[in-house]
């Protein structure tokens, strides 16, 4: 057994086609075909259901794909660690994959510039997802570390570094009879034609709740797994949405646009930094971390750009 016969066995996994992995993998058909049989055959267990094309694997192959998985993650970690030990002058070197929510997107680059302060050599790879979509990624080793929120569905088995509360507004365009309102109720909210997060994001799941809790229910206008689709939506198109209030922050002043605090309920849900609860831990995942408590004990927007809120 080697190394390569384990990133063969994960890259189809992955691509579900013998092909597609072995160009993945940079080799032939045949050879990749070849090595998974070995596999098989030194560990004596079948791993890949047979057939014309690709079938999924058997399983005693799912069991051999999460040791494969673990074992490649080692495997990587041990090579940043030994990289930074013969370079420490430099900081570390490599790339950390990251899965975050849609509304969590923004507040990334104020993590990720705190890490390369520190770090420059380090690089990103910054998937937009679902939370469901970041918890099956820490489990089959595609992310490194994740951005969801933490007090509203499971994170069992993970490690959690809280960075900031996500609080809401309804933002609305200059004009609309909301507009001069200091706040305004999520009832209130609910009898306006809405732009929304769409069912599947859990921030929409939290907007629910809210107007459960106020005895209404919405019927959004337009739903969008984008904050910045939602941000033009009000912008472009005078349609009212629910965003994140630290929206004002990013974006900055918009003479045209007006957010209002969402009250009764009052809602805020937690957001933070998840990673597995695995030792040793990955040297790009232990300096993703540093950074998220640093951010976390001193605000989130203590490093932001001083703009004039959006009135």
């Amino acid at each position: 057994m080697d190394i390569r016969q384990l990133q063969y066995l994960v890259a189809l996994a992955r691509e579900k086609h013998f092909t597609r992995a072995a160009n993945a993998c940079n080799v032939t058909q045949p050879t990749l075909s070849g090595r998974i049989r070995q596999l098989e055959l030194e560990l004596g267990v079948p791993i890949v259901e047979r057939g014309q094309r690709y079938q999924g694997l058997t399983q005693e192959g799912e069991r051999v794909l999460k040791w494969a998985q673990l074992i490649l993650n080692n495997w990587a970690s041990m090579h940043q660690e030994l990289a930074h030990l013969a370079t420490s002058d430099f900081g570390l070197t490599g790339r950390l994959a990251l899965g975050a929510i849609p509304s969590a997107l923004p507040m990334i680059p104020y993590l990720t510039h705190s890490v390369r302060k520190l770090h420059p050599h380090i690089d990103f790879t910054v998937m937009s997802l679902s939370s469901e979509e970041i918890l099956r990624g820490l489990d089959d080793y595609s992310l490194d570390a994740g951005i969801s929120y933490l007090d509203n569905e499971p994170i069992n088995g993970l490690l959690a570094t809280p960075l900031y509360r996500e609080r809401y507004c309804l933002f609305v365009p200059h004009g609309h009879p909301y507009a001069k309102h200091k706040s305004v109720t999520w009832r209130e909210a609910a009898q306006l034609p809405l732009g929304l997060p769409t069912p599947n994001m859990q921030n929409r799941r939290i907007i629910d709740h809210a107007f459960r809790v106020a005895n209404c229910r919405p019927d959004p206008a337009l739903e969008t797994n984008s904050v910045i689709n939602l941000y033009s939506n009000v912008t472009l198109m005078g349609l009212p949405s629910i965003m994140p209030e630290y929206i004002v922050e990013i974006f900055g002043t918009d003479a045209g646009l007006h957010a209002l605090p969402l009250k009764d309920p009052d809602v805020a849900p937690s957001v933070g930094l998840i990673t597995p609860d695995r030792e040793p831990v990955a040297p790009l995942v232990r300096a993703f971390r540093d950074a998220a408590a640093a951010f976390s004990a001193t605000g989130v927007t203590k490093d932001m750009p001083q703009k004039s809120a959006i009135t």
